[in-house]
């Protein structure tokens, strides 16, 4: 069994090199269909892995309705406001919005499980989402007030908001012993079930185009993005709990940012090491006991 730190670290360096392999789906086929052949995909890998092991997968009427909806908001409806908002708006702009995830999650952990929100883990949130805004500064200082841009705004801000909903979701199935890999079998396949249904309503043919950089940033993205990062980090909600999970979500761009360096020629300013410095600063202080 995975320590913590590891889970937290698997987490971080997974999600941080998707960034990358995501832009090879973007523009290639609509954005549900990718979505529906990723988490599809990454179902049918965790169902084989479960038949090897031979490990039971029973739930409950009331237990596959908590699993639906899981599905919709985690693997579902996040993912595709995701990759709509990535559309209109940069993805340095995406990851900023999306550490709203913490404070949603902070209070939803408040409100569903009576989990204290404290000083310290209210300051490593704030710390967290005003380095990823500095490490970001000069696309925030570049953001025009277009419709095309307050859409993705928009999107981005839903995304949080549903990623969030699906974290409380999974730590409320956790306390229900619903097993994390029996769990994401399940709900992936609703996830992907409804991208599916909504790409054939919407009149798109569920086709894949057979080019090696999409085949290739698809399989990483189900196997490494799916099985095993959701893996990790539906574990680690059970642990510590949603708000302190989420913090992820401020270190994964830096990770990002640290491939885009080498694989894309980033060029790192002053105020992307002050934002580096504060994310590092708030993880230590929400994670430590």
């Amino acid at each position: 069994m995975m320590q913590t730190w590891q889970l937290y670290l698997s987490t971080i360096l997974i999600w941080g090199s998707t960034w990358i392999a995501i832009t090879f789906q973007l523009g290639t086929v609509p954005v549900t269909v990718s979505l529906a052949w990723r988490f599809g995909l990454a179902s049918l890998m965790l169902w084989l892995w479960l038949g090897w092991r031979k490990l039971p997968v029973r739930f409950t009427l009331q237990q596959h309705g908590w699993l639906l909806l899981l599905g919709l908001c985690q693997y579902g409806i996040n993912y595709a406001l995701i990759y709509l908002a990535e559309m209109h708006i940069s993805s340095g702009l995406v990851a900023v919005l999306f550490t709203a995830i913490i404070g949603v999650n902070l209070l939803g952990s408040r409100v569903f499980f009576q989990i204290p929100i404290t000083r310290r883990s209210a300051g490593g949130a704030l710390l967290g989402m005003l380095g990823v805004a500095l490490v970001f500064l000069p696309e925030l200082q570049s953001l025009r007030g277009d419709a095309k841009t307050l859409q993705g705004i928009g999107l981005g801000l839903l995304a949080a908001l549903f990623a969030s909903a699906g974290n409380l979701l999974s730590a409320r199935n956790a306390r229900d012993n619903m097993g994390v890999m029996s769990g994401n079998a399940v709900s992936m396949a609703y996830g992907a079930g409804t991208m599916l249904l909504v790409s054939l309503l919407q009149g798109h043919v569920p086709s894949i185009p057979l080019t090696v950089p999409y085949v290739s940033s698809l399989l990483y993205l189900a196997f490494f993005g799916s099985v095993l990062a959701f893996g990790a980090y539906l574990t680690l909600i059970a642990r510590i709990g949603p708000a302190k999970a989420s913090y992820a979500g401020v270190l994964i761009p830096l990770v990002a940012l640290l491939l885009s360096t080498f694989f894309e020629d980033y060029q790192w300013h002053l105020s992307a090491f002050f934002g580096m410095a504060l994310c590092l600063s708030g993880n230590v202080l929400m994670l430590r006991k």
